[in-house]
Formats: structure tokens, C-alpha cells, sequence
């Protein structure tokens, strides 16, 4: 079933289950207390390569957790205030009401200002000034921490603008990522901005796009339906070349579980932690109840950008979905990666077929089971 020779047998299976539910290639990593426990792949890149260790994969709105990673730094080194508004560092975001929206507003996906524009075109969402003008230019739909509505595009460059604001040495934000957070955290293949030289690494994506209606028809001003979140925007080079600070990186599955394990890393003693306790318990406090007016259902966000549930990722919890101590972010087609601090336990699962919705067999419902249980006998 083209899965890898290195994986214990119980990874195995969970890949070969993915594998038979319609998966075309599978990267799955697991890091426990920051020891390298699951590192396994099965499948193909989609280009008929099998898939490796090595296989680049997008990972979608992952890509928000490495944003707000850049966020949490730069208040704990006292550059930005995340309860104070964005416009206090960057002033043409206050136009058209936007004045009160705060960074904490931003990360819960609370800002009343989720858009980007109907009318945004592919180059310029892929050229960074011009998106950055554009968020700067949206009115509020809904008063700051009135209102779920996730944010898929303009998250990211609300993010990144103001970092790059408050940077000395006004760095494009891509660096910015890659040099405070990237790089410490040994997450070098992960690629905010993929280098043409690392091309030939990533995988095809193929499978369906994501849902384009929503109940308040927000959802086309927030994430226009001609710039999907499909294989046919996603695997164009323009678009894994111009690292969109939402939902654009591209990387593998062992350099996106290091992002996790360092908000598990609170409980081992060795030394500096890359997040300090207020990030962690920032992180930790869920943002009001209610159903997010984006997509129109509920969606677990905290109030420091990362989600409180991994779903479909379980056999033996209830609905498919690991709740416990989670924390997580998704990628659009089912890409997840979570840690669960309290056992020191982050895992990143990375594919290339697209799914959204429920599936007639949880591709990934076996992982964590399998993951769990040999973190079990390391413990």
C-alpha cells in the first residue's frame, strides 16, 4: 500500500486506512516531550513520486498558527500589545471604523472586519503592499468583539503588516517569519514563500474545493470564489512563490509539529520556552461561544489564534475529534496539526487530497489513536 518501511506497525495501519478512504499521499510527524516518536509517509506526490520524509505539502490555514507564533514573540518582547487596537502601530488601519479593532480581536477571529474584497484579483492577492492596502481600505461588518466571523485571507496580512510595522528593521514579513520563529524553532522546511530551488519537492494537490456560500454571504467578501481554496490555485506556482501570510505555507510534516511542541514544552525543564506562561494561557482561553458568521458553524478559537479541537483525528472520542487540552489549528482539505501540552504530545498530519465535510471513513480517524498509544510506552 506504499507506505513506509520505517513505520511502526500501528502508524501503518492508520496509512493504510488513510490510504483505502481515497488519500493520495500522507506525511504524519509526532514529537513527545520534543523526542521524535512518529515519522512516517505513505502514497504518492500526485505526480506518480512516491511520497517521502522529505515531500513538501501546502498546508493552508496551518499557516495561521505560524503567524500568530510571530505575534506572540513580538509581545513578549514587549513590541506589540495585544490588547491594545492595531492602529496604534499602524494608523491607516483605523479607516472606516476599524479604529478599535485590538490584536487579540484579530487572533479570536472577533475583528468585525474579516474581508478582503469580492473583487480581489489573484495578482493582487499575491503582491503584499497591495493586500495590506486593501485590509487597510475594509469596513467593519460588525462592531470588534461583537461577532465570530473567521477571517481566511485578511487575518494574515492584518498580522504581518503590523509586525513589519513594528520591526526595526522593517524586514518584508516572509523574513520576519523565517528568521524569529522558522529557524529557532528548527522548522526549516517549513516555507513561507517557496524558494523556485525547493519546487520540484511539493506535492500535487488534487480533490474538491472549499464550500463558497455561507449564511450571511459574507464568506465571498472574506474568501472570493474565483481565489479558492482548491488545487487549482493552490499547486500555481505564483501562488506557493508569493507565501500568502493566511494560508500559504509549504512544508513538511516534521518541521510543522516543532511549532506545536513548543507550546508543549512548558512542562520540560530545559531552559528559556520559546512561549512564556501568558502566551500559553492566552492560548488557552477560548473566545465567546456562538456560531462563526464566516462559514456557518462553530469553530473553537482561542483567544491566541489557535483552535481548542483536532477534529477527525480519533476513533475513540466522541465525534472523531480530540478536545482535551487541545490545541490546534486546521488547514483547508483536512490538514491538522495539534499538541496537547499536558502530555507533552504534538503531531502534524499532512496529505494532499482535498476533503471538506464529513467522509464516508475518517481518513485520519485512526492517527491520534495510534499516536496515543505509542506515546503511551514512551511515557
Amino acid at each position: 500500500m506504499r507506505v513506509a518501511d520505517n513505520a511502526d506497525p500501528r502508524i501503518s495501519k492508520a496509512l493504510d486506512r488513510a490510504l483505502n478512504a481515497g488519500e493520495t499521499g500522507v506525511q504524519i510527524a509526532a514529537l513527545l516531550d520534543g523526542e521524535l516518536i512518529v515519522d512516517a509517509w505513505a502514497g504518492e506526490t500526485g505526480t506518480g513520486q512516491p511520497v517521502d520524509g522529505d515531500t513538501l505539502f501546502p498546508v493552508f490555514s496551518v499557516t495561521k498558527a505560524v503567524t500568530a507564533a510571530v505575534i506572540h514573540v513580538h509581545a513578549q518582547r514587549g513590541l506589540i500589545d495585544l490588547d491594545r487596537p492595531v492602529a496604534d502601530v499602524w494608523p491607516e488601519y483605523a479607516a472606516h471604523g476599524k479604529g478599535g479593532i485590538t490584536f487579540d480581536h484579530v487572533l479570536s477571529h472577533r475583528s468585525g472586519a474579516p474581508t478582503i474584497g469580492a473583487d480581489t484579483t489573484l495578482d493582487e492577492l499575491c503582491d503584499w503592499d497591495t493586500m495590506a492596502a486593501r485590509v487597510a481600505e475594509q469596513s467593519l461588518v460588525a462592531e470588534p468583539g461583537t461577532r465570530n466571523a473567521y477571517s481566511p485571507f485578511a487575518f494574515g496580512w492584518v498580522l504581518g503588516e503590523a509586525v513589519r510595522r513594528v520591526d526595526p528593521r522593517r524586514r518584508p514579513f516572509p523574513d520576519i517569519v523565517r528568521q524569529e520563529v522558522l529557524l529557532p524553532l528548527g522548522m526549516d522546511d517549513f516555507f513561507l514563500g517557496l524558494p523556485d530551488g525547493q519546487r520540484h519537492r511539493v506535492a500535487t494537490l488534487v480533490g474538491d474545493s472549499a464550500p463558497t456560500t455561507s449564511p450571511d454571504g459574507l464568506l465571498e467578501e472574506a474568501s472570493p470564489s474565483h481565489l479558492p481554496f482548491a488545487p487549482s490555485m493552490f499547486n500555481l506556482p505564483q501562488v506557493q512563490r508569493a507565501g500568502l501570510p493566511s494560508a500559504g505555507g509549504i512544508a513538511t510534516a516534521r518541521a510543522t509539529v516543532r511549532l506545536f511542541d513548543a507550546y508543549a514544552a512548558a512542562r520540560r525543564q530545559d531552559g528559556e520556552q520559546f512561549f512564556t506562561g501568558d502566551t500559553l494561557r492566552r492560548c488557552r482561553r477560548p473566545r465567546p461561544v456562538g456560531i462563526d458568521h464566516t462559514y456557518g458553524f462553530g469553530m473553537p478559537v482561542g483567544h491566541g489564534g489557535l483552535w481548542h479541537i483536532a477534529p477527525g483525528v480519533s476513533d475513540d472520542s466522541p465525534g472523531g475529534a480530540l478536545t482535551e487540552g487541545v490545541l490546534s489549528h486546521t488547514g483547508a482539505g483536512g490538514t491538522i496539526a495539534w499538541t496537547e501540552p499536558e502530555l507533552g504530545l504534538s503531531v502534524a498530519v499532512l496529505h494532499n487530497r482535498m476533503f471538506f465535510g464529513p467522509q464516508p471513513v475518517a481518513p485520519f480517524g485512526a492517527v491520534a489513536d495510534a499516536v496515543h498509544a505509542i506515546a503511551a510506552e514512551r511515557g
